[in-house]
């Protein structure tokens, strides 16, 4: 007997396919025009000079502003001057002006290539004598804008005191003490304070050579005389045998350098 296949599909509907979610394309990011790309690096390139011409005009730290008038390169060095809130070089003309913000100068000292000031908050300048190019140091004098400002200060006279013919060394005079600063680079030498009831009077002063002298008045009536004046060059105080120390500029390979010194009273 044969058998007869079954056709298992027949009469029975044909399965029907899940459809598919169609994939649409997705939107291409927009495309920024050339002048947007363009604004963005003008903006960048324009903030450089800014940028460049804030840093220039930041505040120095001792509010110092210098102005060339006129240059004149070689000739004779310029005089100094106080002049209202500056200090000013010149000869037939102004050569340049040195202010520095909210203070004024009280007294100036000339010396070969160097202009010394004094100014009123108590603080010594050396600027570049011939052209005023720049502010070569800055030194502070302890307790002296107070003292400054009262009558016996007599504007700053007799202050600033150069000490030899080439102002390798100036002396700051104060009622306090004596302080000699080495030109070249404002190092402080040596420090010479005034005897206990005693103080120096800078105004009071006479040279004779390469020697500086000081009064120095003192309240107790037993102390000599010969204490009551004190003598002092470019190495410190003048007295008999004394070994003070040099004051050249450190030598290369010279550890520490030139030590500084304390003056004592003898």
């Amino acid at each position: 007997m044969a058998v007869v296949p079954l056709d298992a599909t027949r009469g029975t509907r044909p399965a029907q396919e899940v459809p598919r979610p169609l994939r649409t394309a997705r939107p291409a990011p927009p495309r920024r025009s050339r002048a947007g790309l363009v604004l963005p690096v003008l903006l960048a390139l324009l903030a450089l000079p800014l940028a460049a011409a804030a840093h220039h005009v930041r505040p120095t730290p001792y509010g110092d502003h210098l102005v060339r008038v006129a240059d004149r390169p070689g000739g004779p060095a310029p005089r100094l001057r106080t002049r209202g809130a500056a200090v000013e070089a010149y000869d037939t003309v102004t050569r340049w002006r040195h202010t520095r913000a909210g203070r004024r100068p009280l007294a100036v000292s000339a010396a070969p290539g160097q202009a010394f000031a004094l100014w009123s908050d108590g603080l010594v300048t050396d600027t570049e004598r011939a052209d005023g190019r720049s502010v070569r140091w800055h030194r502070a004098i302890p307790d002296a804008a107070a003292w400054l400002r009262t009558p016996g200060a007599r504007g700053g006279a007799g202050v600033l005191q150069p000490l030899d013919p080439g102002a390798r060394m100036l002396a700051v005079v104060t009622p306090q003490r004596i302080a000699g600063y080495r030109t070249e680079d404002g190092d402080l030498r040596w420090v010479l304070p005034a005897r206990e009831g005693c103080v120096f009077e800078p105004a009071s002063f006479v040279r004779r050579g390469g020697v500086l002298l000081v009064a120095q008045p003192c309240t107790d009536p037993a102390i000599a005389w010969s204490e009551r004046i004190i003598a002092v060059d470019g190495l410190g105080r003048v007295v008999p045998g004394r070994t003070p120390l040099g004051n050249g500029m450190p030598r290369a390979g010279l550890r520490g350098g030139v030590e500084k010194e304390l003056a004592p009273h003898r």
